[in-house]
C-alpha cells in the first residue's frame, strides 16, 4: 500500500525529532515557502500551510488535487477560509498562540502604564528622566473575546491584584460570568484597562469605534491583539492624540502601518508589529498540535480545530 502524503514546516528526520516520531503509512515532504510546492503536489492529502503565508499560499492550492486537509499554524482564518476548496477540511492553529499571545497583552499592559516605550527612547537619547506610572493593581479590566487566549490572559492577570475582570463573548455563559458582547458599551464606562482578543467578523468588525471608545474612561487603555479592523484606527486616533485614551497595539488597521501614518507619532500610543505569537513557546505547542492532528487523520478520527 502507497503512504499518504503529507506535508509539514520541516522534512522527514526533523519530523520523527519533533513529533515523537509519526504514525505508520504517512510520508513527510517540507512545504516551507508560500510561493513554491512540493513535488508531490498531485498526491499530498494532509498539509500545514507555511506560517504568515497569507491568501497568497493559496494562489495554487487547486493543484493539490488529492489534499484533504489543510492544518494553518495560525489562530485566526479569516483571510483563508473562502478560500480553500469544497471537500477540504479546514483547522486552525487554536492553542498554539495562547501562551505567546497572552504574555505580549499583559506585556503590553505594564509597558504602557510603566512608560517602557518612553524610557526606551530615553536610553537611546542616554537621557535620564522618570515619569509617573499607571499600575495594572487596582485596574478594572475588561476582556473582550473570551476564548483560549483571553483566558490565558485572565489567567495571566491574576498576580498583579486587578480589582475586578469582566468577559465578554458571543453568547452569554455563566461559571465564570461572561457577558454577551452587545452588553459591552453598558460596561465599559467603568473598566480601566480593555483587553481585545475577539475574532474578526462582520460583527467585530469596527466594534471599537467612535461611540465605543467614548464610553471608556478618562485614561482607559485599550490592549489590541486581535485583528487591526477590529478597532476604528482614525476614531482611535482622536481619541489618542488628544490625550484621553491610551492605547498598546499588536496589530492594526492597516497593517502594515505605513511609516508616515500619524498614528507612530503619538506619545501614548505603543506599537508592535504583530508578534503575537513570535516567541519561542510557538514551536513545541504547535509540534504537539500537528503531532496529535496526524494521529487523527492517520486513524481516521475527528480532527480538532476544525473551521469549515
Amino acid at each position: 500500500m502507497t503512504d499518504r502524503v503529507v506535508w509539514l514546516p520541516y522534512g522527514a528526520e526533523e519530523a520523527e525529532h519533533k513529533l515523537g516520531g509519526l504514525p505508520e503509512g504517512l510520508r513527510v515532504e517540507a512545504w516551507t515557502s508560500a510561493k513554491e510546492l512540493p513535488g508531490s503536489a498531485s498526491d499530498v492529502e494532509f498539509a500545514v500551510m507555511p506560517y504568515m503565508a497569507g491568501p497568497g499560499a493559496l494562489d495554487r492550492i487547486e493543484e493539490l488535487t488529492s489534499l484533504k486537509v489543510l492544518q494553518l499554524q495560525s489562530a485566526g482564518y479569516e483571510n483563508v477560509v473562502d478560500l480553500v476548496p469544497e471537500g477540504v477540511t479546514l483547522c486552525n492553529g487554536g492553542g498554539i498562540h495562547d501562551t505567546a499571545t497572552a504574555e505580549l497583552a499583559v506585556t503590553l499592559a505594564l509597558a504602557s502604564g510603566r512608560n517602557i516605550g518612553r524610557f526606551a527612547r530615553q536610553q537611546a537619547e542616554r537621557r535620564w528622566d522618570g515619569a509617573w506610572g499607571v499600575s495594572l493593581a487596582d485596574q478594572h479590566v475588561a476582556i473582550v473575546g473570551y476564548g483560549r487566549i483571553g483566558k490565558a490572559i485572565e489567567a495571566r492577570l491574576a498576580g498583579f491584584e486587578v480589582a475586578s475582570v469582566t468577559r465578554f463573548a458571543r453568547s452569554e455563559k455563566s461559571d465564570p460570568e461572561v457577558r454577551p458582547v452587545d452588553e459591552l458599551g453598558e460596561h465599559l464606562p467603568r473598566c480601566t484597562v480593555v483587553f481585545v482578543i475577539t475574532p474578526l467578523t462582520e460583527q467585530t468588525t469596527g466594534l471599537f469605534d467612535a461611540d465605543m471608545l467614548a464610553r471608556m474612561p478618562d485614561g482607559a487603555l485599550l490592549v489590541n491583539v486581535s485583528r487591526g479592523p477590529v478597532v476604528d484606527t482614525e476614531a482611535l486616533l482622536a481619541e489618542t492624540s488628544s490625550g484621553r485614551l491610551r492605547a498598546a497595539l499588536d496589530v492594526t488597521d492597516p497593517e502594515p502601518l505605513p511609516s508616515d501614518h500619524p498614528l507612530w507619532e503619538v506619545d501614548n500610543v505603543l506599537i508592535s508589529p504583530h508578534v503575537g505569537g513570535y516567541a519561542s513557546s510557538f514551536e513545541p505547542r504547535r509540534d504537539r498540535l500537528v503531532a496529535a492532528q496526524l494521529r487523527r487523520f492517520a486513524a481516521g478520527e475527528p480532527l480538532e480545530n476544525v473551521v469549515n
